[in-house]
């Protein structure tokens, strides 16, 4: 019993030793917490790098991506053809996607100016993608942009920042702030991504976008330089774009060990860039990644202990999106008339 006592505390010495002291365990050791700070025990990780520490890694990954949104993005599509009843490609496709620890799906939409912003039928509470898909009649859905979550058990009715859906301002939640960074597309299914004003989006003909960041390739070159600027480990929803107009919705699930942990977002730019995507951005992510096919069906394995979760908004893909009717539930509430914990 001696023995594996004094084995015991040499090994747990000499992890501490690694784990505070050299650069390969300060890199892990940082990995870990900023994999904690993705999820709703953010907290946790001062035990890790503590306080002062967790107070400056939240503020720098705030700051560089500020930054990742600011360079102004020149990619250019091709306007996709009118596809023909005999076209052997079908408008969608869904692939299964690998790496380091992690398993996920890419989702393939071949005429951007498919997709719309649905939004929730009824208001006071989000909807699951699910049922947007069913009762929309949506080819596919993947979750968009972010909530106001309080003790991660929120509503899913009030987002973050700005909605946008066929042109229109759904919501607007900036406040004082005169830019923030969006995910979407203008009205020839062009992909925008990055810092914009609301001047600046309706000046490009935006059509359907969310508030969310960062935005991780931008003029076909990514932003993120390795897996330790990735801010941690965990399930990701990412959308990008190809030169020829094709839209890539990226699903990677996490936070269960033996099939997935998650992904770092350089993990999921590697994937984007692999895929031919010119720019691309980060979207929700964490127990709000799904990705809904055709029947209604979850194709993934979200992460939330509570089941599907409530959202305000999901990208989803129409053979005809002009029939599709979203009515704006925010029409004449402010974001101050919203209780977001209020089920």
């Amino acid at each position: 019993m001696k023995t594996l006592f004094w084995l015991g505390f040499t090994a747990a010495v000499l992890f501490a030793g690694w784990f505070f002291l050299t650069p390969s365990g300060t890199t892990f050791r940082y990995m870990i917490a900023d994999t904690i700070i993705t999820t709703q025990h953010r907290d946790w990780a001062k035990y890790i790098i503590g306080e002062e520490g967790l107070k400056e890694r939240v503020a720098d990954y705030q700051q560089s991506f500020d930054k990742m949104g600011d360079e102004r993005d020149n990619h250019q599509i091709q306007t996709p053809p009118a596809v023909p009843d005999n076209e052997e490609l079908p408008l969608t496709s869904i692939e299964e996607v690998s790496g380091q620890g992690f398993r996920g799906y890419l989702l393939t939409v071949r005429d951007p100016r498919k997709i719309r912003l649905v939004v929730p039928l009824k208001p006071g509470k989000g909807e699951k993608v699910t049922s947007m898909v069913k009762r929309t009649g949506a080819l596919a859905g993947v979750n968009a942009g972010g909530f106001a979550d309080p003790n991660w058990k929120g509503n899913g009715f009030q987002p973050i920042g700005i909605v946008i859906s066929q042109g229109e301002i759904y919501y607007d939640g900036l406040g004082g702030a005169k830019s923030t960074q969006i995910v979407g597309l203008d009205k020839n299914g062009k992909m925008i991504a990055g810092r914009y004003t609301i001047q600046e989006l309706m000046d490009l003909g935006i059509s359907e976008a969310v508030s969310f960041s960062p935005r991780i390739i931008v003029n076909g070159k990514g932003l993120i330089k390795n897996r330790n600027q990735g801010w941690g480990i965990a399930p990701r929803s990412v959308m990008g774009q190809k030169e020829d107009g094709t839209i890539l919705f990226l699903l990677i699930d996490g936070r269960q060990p033996g099939y997935s942990i998650g992904a770092t977002l350089y993990d999921a730019q590697e994937i984007m860039l692999e895929h031919g995507a010119v720019i691309a951005a980060n979207l929700d992510g964490g127990s709000s990644t799904v990705l809904v096919d055709e029947r209604g069906e979850i194709v993934n394995q979200p992460s939330s202990k509570y089941g599907e979760r409530y959202l305000p908004t999901a990208f989803l893909v129409f053979e005809d999106p002009t029939t599709v009717n979203v009515p704006n539930i925010w029409a004449g509430l402010k974001p101050s008339d919203i209780d977001p914990g209020k089920w």
